[in-house]
Formats: structure tokens, C-alpha cells, sequence
């Protein structure tokens, strides 16, 4: 063990911290977070990663001297040929001055520049009885780092690590025999969640949220109302909701209440019989009657028509509904769960909205936080957004240079998440136009089409300041609507359809809109 470090004691110091950590109750990425700190300060190294074998892909579960997007990518073997050969070996592998690619080059998070190289690296499958479960990999710039690195030594750190992967899926089937029981068990399963491809983010709003979702789960039957501004994840959320729920075997049904016809309303949510309107030749079952047994999705509830909301009451009281022309009413066992961007309180107070009916669907409230709340979860999505974006496009690796990263992390965001993702989409289809083929695809700043991180700091109290003290960003949404369907309404001589057209509308659409802002028009 000599070759390790200079100093004996405190590498058994480390070694008995990794031990003991094998046995204590932590959560899953603090597990592996404390792993690779005591891997790196045992052996000389720039960077550290432990990946899990999913088929023939690995994934990041903890990094250490690597850029923080690289938690959000993939590594498909069949791409990357020294993590195959890693996983294929039954000893440590070294490469020194290697012509193969390497996976991290340009992910090294040092002070050196943009896209600097890996030119060593070593690594190790991990093993448990005799299953490949992923691997160990360290990585430095300078080539002869790992000259004096023996390999029993890194095999022994690597025999560590499977076992804590092993650990922490023990305390993973020990929470879900827990939850089967009805029993109280907080072991974190974030591994898992991004397992799932949903509701990424190690942010503590995040851990709220995920708290918030399980507790929602649990409640089964009862209405939840998912709150968050535009493109923030709120149909991730409700997904998760159910998911998580004892129906997760049945359907669930999403309804998009904004872009229902007002005409056609009540026949999709509850159905009709045959002849019960003009072209009702055949019965028709609604969206109630298809989630029978599971989950009605309600996403922009806010939007339903005012018609149709003492429907919706009814089967929230009662469980009953009753298709358009049918004499008598019948059960649906439906669980609801209803999402908006609107502040519905506000919308009640108002008259805009059935006070009841709010009510009703806020029997358990989900707020899904902005992406400014969670500002250390950006990096971490954009890689997840490039990585999707690589298989999209069937382009090389994709990287961003560092001020690219720092503007992304600056962005207000006012749409979020949906935002965030369309942004790096569009930045990695220029940066694949615009590359040449030969090693990574570097996607700058110009290819994002941000300002400068400077600039946005400078615009941040000018939009301030356009929202006065105590105004909501909803209501301010909304005085803006008002102006411009006024302004619409009055070039097209008060003709609704016309400036339904004017505004990009479809007329149905901005009836609503004037019935819920209190504007008036007429044909």
C-alpha cells in the first residue's frame, strides 16, 4: 500500500472513513460524494467518477474534478471505447498517451482553458457477485500521473465503490418493502429518480418538491393542485404524482382544459349519448369515464369555461358523472389532479373562478419551484439537455466552453425549464452545422444567442423595475393582455374574430380570455 500516498496513516484514515461510511445511513449522493473525496485525496488524480451500468450505457453518479453538466450525460459503450474496454477487463486498466478518445476530454474543471485534455487514465469494472454493476475511473492531464499507482491498490478503492453501490441499493429495497408496508422511511432515492429521466436537480427546493410528491402519492383519491409558472415541470410533476400513487397501473389521462372548445367541453370530459346534439350519431366516452380506476390529468384548469365547472364540482363531490343527453348520472372512481400558472385564489377572490371548485382541487397544494429557486440544478440539466441533443442530431460529443455555462447559469429564465431545454437545443443544432467533424462539438456563447453574463446583470433592475412594488408576475401578465387585446380590438373596429387573428388567436380562445380578464368586444 506504499505506492498509494507518502503518508500510511492517513491513507488507513480514509480507508477506515470509506468503511465506516459502507454502514451508515446517508443519503444515496452523499454516499458516493464522500467515496470519490477520499478516493482522490488517497491517490493523485485531477478528476474522479463513479458510473452505473444500465445495459450497455453508464451513468454518472458522482463526479469529482469534472464540470458539473457531466452528471446529465449518457456514455453508450459502443461510442466510447476505453470505458468498454474498462468494462470488459477483470483488472485495472491504464491509459497513458492512448490514441483512444477519452470520454472527459473537455470536462476537467480546473483553471486551465476551455476543452483541456485528458491525457491519463485508469479505471476499474465494478463487481458484485460477479455481476458488472459499472465502473471506477480516474483522470489527469498530466500523462505519467498514475506511473506509481499500484493495481491492487486501485482494485481494493474499486472493490470500495461496488460495495457502495451495493449498500445504498439495500437501502433502496428496504425503503419500497417499507412503503408497501405503509411504514415511514426516508431514505433517499435520487439515484433512482434519474433513473426515470424525471425531475432532475439535487437542489434543496427540489428535495422539498420530491417530499411534497410523495406525500401526494400517498393520499390517494384525494384532488391535488400542482401550482408553477409556465415551464417549470408541472405535468412532470402530476406524471411523478401518479407514478408514485397505488394507481400507478391504470391510466393516466391528460386533458388540456385551455385548448377545449367551449362548444365541445362537457362531451369531452363526460361523454354523450347517440343523438344528443347535432353530429352526436355515435355515443362517445369521456375523459372521466377513461381514467376510471386512475388519475384525470387537468392541466391549465384555470382555463375551463365557466359552463363546465359545475360539472366538474359535481364529480368532485360526489363521484357522478353524467354524459351530455343521458337521463341519469353514474360513479367513476377518478382521482384528479389539476395544474395552473394562474393564482386561482386571486381568480376566485375575483368571481373568475367557482370559489367551491377551487376548493375542491386544492385539498393538497404541489408548488413546483422556478428554475431561479434552483439555480444549482442548471448546469446539471443543460448536460442532460445536450446529451438528449447528441442523439437527436447524431452529432460528436457536445461541450460548452465556460462562459456559455456561466451565461446559462445567469439567465433569468422567465420560462424555465422548457426554456432552458429549447435554448440548448437551438445552440446545439448551429454548433453541429457550424462543426467540422473532428473532435468535440463546442457550443459558445454565440450559438446559445445570450447577452454576456454582465448584461444580464445590468438589464436584472430594469425588469424589476417594470413590475411595480406588490404587483404579481401574474397580474402584470395580465394588464399586458388586457392592453394588447384592447389595442387589437380597437384597430379591427371591436370584430372579435379580427383581432383574434391580429393577435395570433384562435377566436374561441380570446372569448375566453375577454370573459376572464372582464374585457368586452363584440362581432
Amino acid at each position: 500500500m506504499t505506492s498509494i500516498r507518502t503518508s500510511a496513516s492517513a491513507s488507513m484514515e480514509d480507508l477506515v472513513e470509506i468503511a465506516r461510511d459502507l454502514s451508515t445511513h446517508l443519503a444515496t449522493s452523499a454516499r458516493y460524494q464522500r467515496l470519490l473525496d477520499a478516493i482522490q485525496r488517497i491517490m493523485p488524480c485531477d478528476a474522479t467518477a463513479l458510473l452505473r451500468l444500465d445495459g450497455s450505457t453508464l451513468t454518472p453518479l458522482a463526479v469529482t474534478g469534472l464540470r458539473a453538466e457531466i452528471l446529465g450525460q449518457r456514455f453508450a459503450l459502443g461510442g466510447h471505447p476505453r470505458l468498454a474496454q474498462i468494462i470488459r477487463a477483470h483488472r485495472p486498466v491504464r491509459f497513458r498517451r492512448s490514441t483512444l478518445p477519452d470520454p472527459f476530454d473537455g470536462w476537467l474543471d480546473g483553471p486551465g482553458p476551455d476543452l483541456s485534455a485528458v491525457h491519463a487514465c485508469m479505471g476499474c469494472a465494478l463487481r458484485i457477485d460477479d455481476q458488472t454493476v459499472g465502473a471506477l475511473t480516474m483522470d489527469a492531464a498530466d500523462p505519467a500521473a498514475f506511473d506509481g499507482i499500484d493495481d491492487d491498490a486501485f482494485a481494493l478503492l474499486a472493490a470500495f465503490a461496488a460495495a457502495a453501490l451495493r449498500t445504498a441499493s439495500l437501502f433502496e429495497a428496504v425503503e419500497q418493502v417499507a412503503q408497501r408496508a405503509g411504514q415511514v422511511a426516508r431514505v433517499l432515492a435520487q439515484d433512482a429518480e434519474r433513473r426515470s429521466g424525471l425531475l432532475l436537480g439535487m437542489a434543496p427546493a427540489m428535495a422539498t418538491l420530491r417530499d411534497d410528491i410523495a406525500a401526494a402519492a400517498k393520499a390517494d383519491g384525494v384532488p391535488v393542485l400542482v401550482i408553477g409558472e409556465t415551464g417549470a415541470g408541472k405535468e412532470l410533476v402530476a406524471r411523478a404524482i401518479h407514478a408514485a400513487s397505488p394507481r400507478a397501473e391504470r391510466p393516466m389521462i391528460q386533458v388540456n382544459c385551455a385548448s377545449l372548445p367551449e362548444s365541445m367541453a362537457d362531451s369531452e370530459l363526460f361523454g354523450h349519448v347517440a343523438g344528443a346534439f347535432t353530429g352526436a350519431q355515435r355515443a362517445r366516452v369521456g375523459r372521466f369515464e377513461t381514467a376510471d380506476g386512475g388519475t384525470l390529468f387537468l392541466d391549465e384548469v384555470g382555463e375551463l369555461t365557466a359552463s363546465v365547472q359545475p360539472k366538474l364540482l359535481r364529480a368532485l363531490q360526489f363521484g357522478e358523472i353524467q354524459r351530455v343527453g343521458a337521463d341519469r348520472p353514474h360513479r367513476a372512481d377518478v382521482r384528479i389532479i389539476a395544474a395552473t400558472n394562474r393564482d386561482l385564489r386571486a381568480e376566485a377572490n375575483r368571481g373568475r373562478f367557482r370559489a367551491d371548485l377551487y376548493h375542491r382541487l386544492n385539498v393538497i397544494e404541489v408548488r413546483v419551484p422556478p428554475l431561479r429557486e434552483r439555480r444549482e440544478d442548471i448546469l446539471l440539466l443543460v448536460g442532460h439537455f445536450l446529451d438528449r441533443a447528441r442523439t437527436q442530431l447524431g452529432t460528436a460529443a457536445l461541450r460548452l466552453t465556460r462562459e456559455a455555462s456561466r451565461a446559462l447559469v445567469e439567465q433569468p429564465w422567465p420560462g424555465n425549464v422548457r426554456e432552458l431545454e429549447h435554448t440548448v437545443l437551438r445552440a446545439a443544432v448551429r454548433a453541429a452545422g457550424a462543426h467540422s467533424g473532428l473532435g468535440p462539438c463546442v457550443v459558445s456563447l454565440a450559438h446559445l444567442g445570450l447577452a454576456p453574463v454582465d448584461s444580464v446583470r445590468a438589464v436584472t433592475p430594469a425588469l424589476q423595475a417594470a413590475v411595480p412594488a406588490g404587483v404579481t408576475l401574474a397580474q402584470a401578465t395580465d394588464d399586458f393582455r388586457r392592453q394588447a387585446i384592447a389595442q387589437a380590438l380597437a384597430t379591427s373596429g371591436g370584430n372579435v374574430a379580427a383581432a383574434a387573428r391580429r393577435l395570433g388567436l384562435d377566436r374561441s380562445n380570446l372569448t375566453r380570455l375577454l370573459a376572464r380578464l372582464g374585457s368586452a368586444g363584440s362581432e
